[in-house]
């Protein structure tokens, strides 16, 4: 089964100027490194060509894994009104063990998390727990110290 990737049209673009980006500019930079590193002289012995190809190999690797997940990505219509918690909403949860209300996490797809900026996946044991409730619902997430119980005080779009 393949697996799908799930992101907005504003991260599908991202991913594919970045793709871009390192097919053309950045494999022409390193091309033009290991041209210079090869009029070194040795290569057994030249670091500068080493690290010239391992750069390379670093950038086949992100090509290979942009065209990936790009092929199997699912543009999510983020505009869908609905009440129920879905990729783009902004969630405000309250703890039920200890009553503390926590500032808003936003739902995303797999390629767009980032914990620093409060942007959770949906594939999370969080974002999971969450998927397809309403506000008022309590939710049960089962994280690494234990089983967590919320209520979804305010779901915004």
């Amino acid at each position: 089964m393949v697996k799908e990737f799930k992101m907005s049209q504003a991260r599908y673009d991202e991913l594919k100027r970045e793709l871009d980006y390192d097919k053309t500019t950045r494999a022409d930079e390193i091309a033009e490194l290991i041209k210079e590193a090869r009029g070194f002289g040795d290569l057994s012995e030249n670091s500068e060509y080493d690290e010239a190809k391992n750069e390379q190999g670093k950038l086949y690797s992100r090509i290979a894994e942009l065209e990936e997940i790009l092929l199997h990505a699912v543009i999510v219509d983020e505009a869908e009104d609905s009440d129920k918690i879905s990729i783009g909403v902004s969630v405000t949860v309250t703890n039920l063990g200890n009553g503390q209300t926590l500032a808003p996490y936003k739902i995303v797809g797999s390629q767009e998390a980032d914990v620093m900026n409060r942007c959770i996946s949906e594939d999370s044991p969080f974002g999971s727990a969450l998927m397809g409730h309403r506000a008022g619902d309590e939710v049960v997430v089962e994280a690494p110290k234990g089983i967590i119980r919320y209520r979804i005080e305010k779901i915004e779009r």
